[in-house]
Order: structure tokens, then C-alpha cells, then sequence
């Protein structure tokens, strides 16, 4: 039998670095049976037998918000053989009112103390032995980032999850608790002995979810014993129950941790921010720190001194794929006699358009990998404390920034993320906003747009006011929304500021992979059925008559364009059929404008002189397209109804048609509106 463990934490408190470092590439993600929430598994990589789950990020297990509820449901439904409850040894106090919660389930548990590292640069003493008696269960001291101790740890999460260990029955509450809590057991007779306690007191504190999973005649007795424990404990036994868990954390503390400060002194974290999230300079250096990251990614030189890395990346990959690999494969097809048809399928069609998305993975993983960096790093959780300000004056907490920022990335997981906000009128709000952010899928539109058009310009400048537009456009949007459509209060922004640290290469590489691996998919998928879709309709008339490639202008995909394009005539780009179906192909999935450009505008003619220069411009667009308007295309693109699975997604967390009708309707005509202004004011400037 193999042993199943559960890693639960708080979050920023090391549980995916371990998670990382415990199972390596040994991992998958998906979602939560019913729930599209990211749940994470894996395999020790020492021990096939053992497999890991990573539980959402949690401060407690009282049911307010998904994450807390999917975490508590697995521990107490499922129950793991062992779990491991990750505490961050620098915010001790904080961390182990969760390790009580979790012991309150009577599930086998190690605590794998985490940070003693930073614990021993503080001059700070953690007992780790001591704090084992006091609890009762195992505790490992561990450096996740370094990886010193997980063996240690995983070694006596296995041997307890062998022995079923009993956990130790703790002294924390008063006698009308427990009184209340003994009281309520008895009814309880349908439950094990330990679902039985774990239920009593979570009912005894009030619990909705497990108060609505009773009969209404054990209900209607139970109300009355709380009732009763309510008012011995001056009217709330829930804060009660709270403060008690508290006091005892404090007694453990006390005896088992020696802090070399008494008092508060400033740790390297308290002086940055005196920098970083000052009220004056923290979003000019955010502005500064995005335009560095930007330059690295789309630079040829980083302010004309350091080699751009993605620029190099990409003439690599594009060198390779229109040089050695299109001739080996044309010259493979070509020499078993293939068909015109067959060779224009192959060539004008699957390479030309796979191969404009393909060209811009380099750029595309490291942005990620530097994206990565920084959320690491505990920067990006600033950035949503310095946002709350702004943010407040639009109607929005910091709060919703954490989805919008995870919008930079992909916006599916950015639109689910919006359902940890507490209320309906901001998770609402922060969802018709998010579809403005500039996704991973729209990165190469920018490029490819940058790299034909704008070869001699700044095009680090361009694709970073692109984000920019993105972002300014969802504010003023945010502006108006909350003035018309959302009015009410604001909600308030607790959120903890993790230490500053510099992130593990290992943990940057994982999470920079998993996006760009998702990316790589959706191009063997997606985006190659699009681009063979896109082919067939650009080669065939409705009578299937196969058409040269100087009679696309008679295929079905034309004439699709010719009768769509007089809607954007007044955008700039409504001259041509193209430009058009680029948008239509785009709702699939955004990358396909590429491909579908790299089919329509016939880049195989062009990827000799384009390889040359290890160049991903795709050649024939500066015939349809000036600056101007190819900029009014992007941010057309940017801002108008998101892809297919992203609409699934907010519809799904939106819970109704008609607010998804209503977001989409929103974003179609800001999009409309903003492309008009700038292909107007753009041809009266230059």
C-alpha cells in the first residue's frame, strides 16, 4: 500500500518550494474535482510508493474562502495517511494557530519547520525537540530553498503515516467548551470518534457548512447548546475559542523559542520597503523594475551594453525552424512525390503558421521565468500593497490585483483567482477588468507586429506600452464601472508581506515550465488544428476547388472577411479580409492571429530573407498595415472578448449568462472605442 501525504501551510510559507523539491518533475497539475482551482500531485522522488498533494495555500480552516474549504475537505473527507504542516519558523506565532486546527482533525501529522535559516540569522533560538513533547508529534527543522532536512522530514512522514500515529489530546479550552463540545458529540452517533470531536467543536464555533450537513431536529438541538456556550462566553464563543488558541500558542512560544530582540528591530525586508513600497517612489521603481524585465525579454541590447536574452533565444529557434528543419521537411515531402495541395498544406500552412507562435516561445519563457522571479522573490505581493491605494479610488481593494496581475500569464486561472474576493460586486468588477491584461497569448501578436513594423523603432518601448495601455484602460474602466454598474463600499485589504528572498534557480525553472509547457500544448493542439482549419478555408472555394495562392481572395475564408471588414473600416483595418479573420481565429485562442497571418499573408514565401536575419517577421504585413493601424490592431486585440476558454471561465465564475454577456458587451466596445481613438488621433499626429 502506498503512503498518500498532504502538504498544508500558509501561504508564503515555503509548501510549494518544498512541494517542488520533494517531487521534482514528478508532478501534474489540475483541478479539484468540482473546482477549478489548481490542485498539484506528485511522487516522492525517492520513493515511487508516496504520493504528494499540495494543498492550497491557508491561514486556517474555517470556511471562508475556497481555498480554506478545499483544504479542509481533503484533510478531513479524504483522509491523508499523514500531513505535513509547513511553518514558517520566522512568524511562529502566526503559522501554528493552523497546526492546531489541523491536530483538532486527529489526521497523523509532522511539522516540518521551515526558514531556520533565517531563524538563525535573526540570532532567534527555535526548540524544535521541545515544541515535539509539548505537541506530541514530530517536528523537523528545514531549509525548503536549500533543500537541507526534507530528507529528514520525508523520512519521519513516512514512518508516521506506517504507524498511524495517535496524536496527542491538547489542553486549550475552558470547561464551557468543552462541556458544549461533549454535549454535541453525543449526537453525533453516526460519526467515528474523531469526526465526531472535529465536527463538535467546529460546530460549537459556529461552523455554516458543517451546521448545514445536520438533520434539522440534531440542528435544532445543537442551537440550543451553542446558544447556551454563547452566552457563558459573553456572547461569542467563536472569538472565544480563537483567543484560547492564541493563549496557548503563546505559552508554547514562551517555553520553547528565545528571540534575541526583545524589542522590534528593522530586518533587511523593513528597510527595502522603506524603498519599495514608499508613497512617492514605489510605482515609478515598479514602472522601472517592469521596464528592465521587458528589456531583457524584447531587447536586442539591455540599454545598449548587455545582449538582450530572449532577442538571441528567438533567432536561435527561428534559424532552426525555417532553415534546417523546413528544408529537411519539405525536402522529405517534395521527394516522396507529395501533391501541390499537400506541400502548400505543409509548408504555407502547419510551418508558416505554427511556426510564427513557435519563434516566440523564447521570449515568452523568459518573461515568465523573470515573472516567476519576482513573485518569488516576495516583490509582486508588495506591488499589491502599494495598488491597494490606487485601487480604492476606482471602488477596488490591493485585493484584486492578484488576479489581475495573474492575468499577465493567462487569464482562465487570473478570472478563477477572483473568487477568493469576499464579496460579489468586487469579484464582478476585478473580472470584467481582468480580459485587459496583456495574457501570454497576446505576447506574440506584439512581437510579430514589433518585429515587421517596427524593426528600427524601440520595440521593448512598444511592447511595454502595450501592457501599460492594458493596464490604464482597466483602471479607467474600473472608474466607471464602480461610478455606474458597482457602486458600494470597499472592502477592507489584509495581506501578508512575506521577507524578501532571493527564489531558488530549481523553483524559478519549475514554474517558468509549467507555463511555457501549457503554451507548447495549446500550439500542438490548438493552434495546429486552427492553422490546418485555416489553411483548408484559405485554399478551397465553397465548391472545394482548390485555389493558388494568388486566389485567396475567392476562398471561404474571404469571403467570411469581406463581409465582416466594413465594421473596422473606421479602425484602419477594415481595407483588407485578412486583418479580420486574424480577429475571428483570435477568440479561439489569441496566438492563432500569428498563425493565421503566417497562412493568409504567405510567410513561407518570405522565411528565407526573414531567417536571414533571424527575423520573426512575417512578410506582406506592411502592406495591409501602417504603425498606427497596426498599432489599433493590437489594442483591439488586447482589450476585446477574450478566447474561448477564458469566456468558459468567467461564465462559470461569473454564475450567469447575463452578467457574461454583459462583461463581453463591455470589452468589445472599450475595445472598439480605443482602437478608433487611436487610429483617428494617430493620423492627425503623424
Amino acid at each position: 500500500m502506498g503512503i498518500k501525504i498532504a502538504l498544508a501551510g500558509n501561504p508564503n510559507c515555503g509548501k510549494t518550494t518544498l512541494f517542488n523539491s520533494i517531487t521534482g518533475s514528478k508532478q501534474h497539475v489540475g483541478n479539484w474535482p468540482g473546482v477549478t482551482v489548481d490542485k498539484k500531485e506528485g511522487i516522492y522522488k525517492r520513493d515511487k510508493e508516496v504520493s504528494v498533494i499540495d494543498l492550497p495555500g491557508t491561514y486556517s480552516l474555517s470556511p471562508y474562502s475556497q481555498e480554506e474549504i478545499i483544504a479542509r475537505d481533503y484533510i478531513v473527507k479524504e483522509s491523508p495517511d499523514v500531513v505535513i504542516n509547513i511553518v514558517d519558523g520566522t512568524s511562529i506565532e502566526r503559522n501554528l494557530y493552523l497546526t492546531l486546527q489541523i491536530m483538532e482533525t486527529r489526521i497523523p501529522m509532522v511539522i516540518a519547520m521551515n526558514m531556520m535559516d533565517e531563524v538563525e540569522a535573526k540570532g532567534d533560538v527555535i526548540d524544535c525537540n521541545k515544541i515535539s513533547k509539548e505537541l506530541g508529534i514530530p517536528v523537523v527543522p528545514i531549509v525548503a530553498r536549500s533543500g537541507k532536512g526534507i530528507h529528514e522530514l520525508m523520512d519521519a512522514a513516512i514512518r508516521v503515516g506506517k504507524q498511524n500515529y495517535e496524536l496527542k489530546q491538547l489542553d486549550i479550552y475552558d470547561d464551557n467548551i468543552i462541556q458544549a463540545k461533549d454535549q454535541i458529540k453525543l449526537l453525533l452517533d453516526k460519526d467515528t470518534e474523531a469526526v465526531a470531536e472535529w465536527k463538535a467543536l467546529k460546530l460549537v464555533e459556529g461552523d455554516e457548512i458543517v451546521t448545514n450537513s445536520l438533520p434539522e431536529d440534531v440542528k435544532a438541538k445543537v442551537s440550543k447548546i451553542v446558544e447556551k456556550a454563547d452566552n457563558a462566553a459573553d456572547g461569542d464563543v467563536e472569538a472565544k475559542i480563537a483567543d484560547l488558541r492564541y493563549r496557548f500558542i503563546g505559552e508554547l512560544v514562551k517555553k520553547t523559542v528565545k528571540k534575541k530582540s526583545k524589542g522590534h528591530t528593522l530586518t533587511k525586508s523593513d528597510k527595502i520597503d522603506k524603498v519599495l513600497t514608499n508613497r512617492i517612489l514605489a510605482l515609478p521603481i515598479f514602472a522601472g523594475i517592469m521596464y528592465l524585465m521587458f528589456s531583457i525579454t524584447f531587447s536586442e541590447t539591455i540599454f545598449g551594453v548587455l545582449p538582450g536574452i530572449g532577442v538571441w533565444l528567438q533567432t536561435i529557434v527561428v534559424d532552426f525552424w525555417d532553415g534546417p528543419l523546413t528544408d529537411f521537411i519539405m525536402g522529405a515531402i517534395e521527394s516522396a512525390g507529395a501533391s501541390p495541395w499537400a506541400l502548400s498544406l505543409v509548408g504555407d500552412g502547419i510551418l508558416a503558421g505554427l511556426g510564427g507562435v513557435i519563434s516566440f516561445l523564447p521570449q515568452i519563457l523568459i518573461l515568465f521565468l523573470l515573472m516567476s522571479f519576482l513573485e518569488d522573490s516576495g516583490y509582486m505581493a508588495r506591488v499589491a500593497f502599494v495598488m491597494d491605494r490606487l485601487f480604492r479610488k476606482f471602488g477596488l481593494s490591493g485585493k484584486s490585483f492578484i488576479p489581475l496581475l495573474m492575468g499577465f500569464g493567462c487569464s482562465v486561472p487570473a478570472l478563477m483567482a477572483s473568487r477568493t474576493l469576499e464579496n460579489d460586486k468586487d469579484r464582478r468588477l476585478t473580472m470584467m477588468m481582468t480580459p485587459f491584461m496583456s495574457c501570454g497569448a497576446k505576447l506574440p501578436i506584439y512581437l510579430m507586429f514589433a518585429a515587421t513594423l517596427f524593426p528600427s523603432s524601440n520595440q521593448t518601448l512598444l511592447v511595454y506600452s502595450v501592457y501599460f495601455l492594458g493596464m490604464a484602460v482597466a483602471i479607467i474602466s474600473g472608474i466607471i464601472l464602480s461610478k455606474t454598474m458597482f457602486k458600494g463600499e470597499v472592502s477592507n485589504f489584509i495581506m501578508e508581506l512575506p521577507q524578501y528572498r532571493i527564489p531558488t534557480l530549481k523553483s524559478v525553472l519549475i514554474h517558468g515550465f509549467e507555463k511555457v509547457k501549457g503554451f507548447a500544448i495549446k500550439a500542438g493542439t490548438i493552434i495546429l488544428a486552427s492553422t490546418v482549419l485555416i489553411w483548408f478555408l484559405s485554399r478551397f472555394t465553397f465548391g472545394l476547388r482548390y485555389l493558388s495562392e494568388d486566389e485567396m481572395n475567392l476562398s471561404i475564408i474571404a469571403k467570411i472577411g469581406q463581409a465582416l471588414k466594413f465594421i473596422f473600416i473606421p479602425l484602419g483595418f477594415g481595407n483588407d479580409w485578412r486583418p479580420v479573420v486574424g480577429t475571428l481565429t483570435g477568440f479561439i485562442a489569441k496566438e492563432n492571429i500569428v498563425s493565421t497571418f503566417g497562412v493568409l499573408f504567405n510567410a513561407a514565401d518570405g522565411i528565407a530573407d526573414a531567417a536571414a536575419e533571424g527575423s520573426a517577421a512575417i512578410p506582406g504585413l506592411e502592406m495591409v498595415f501602417t504603425q498606427v493601424t497596426a498599432y489599433a490592431y493590437m489594442a483591439f486585440n488586447l482589450l476585446c472578448m477574450p478566447c474561448f476558454a477564458a469566456v468558459g471561465a468567467l461564465r462559470k465564475e461569473m454564475g450567469s449568462t447575463k452578467w457574461t454577456l454583459r462583461a463581453i458587451g463591455f470589452q468589445m466596445l472599450v475595445a472598439y472605442i480605443v482602437a478608433l481613438l487611436i487610429n483617428v488621433v494617430g493620423n492627425l499626429i503623424f
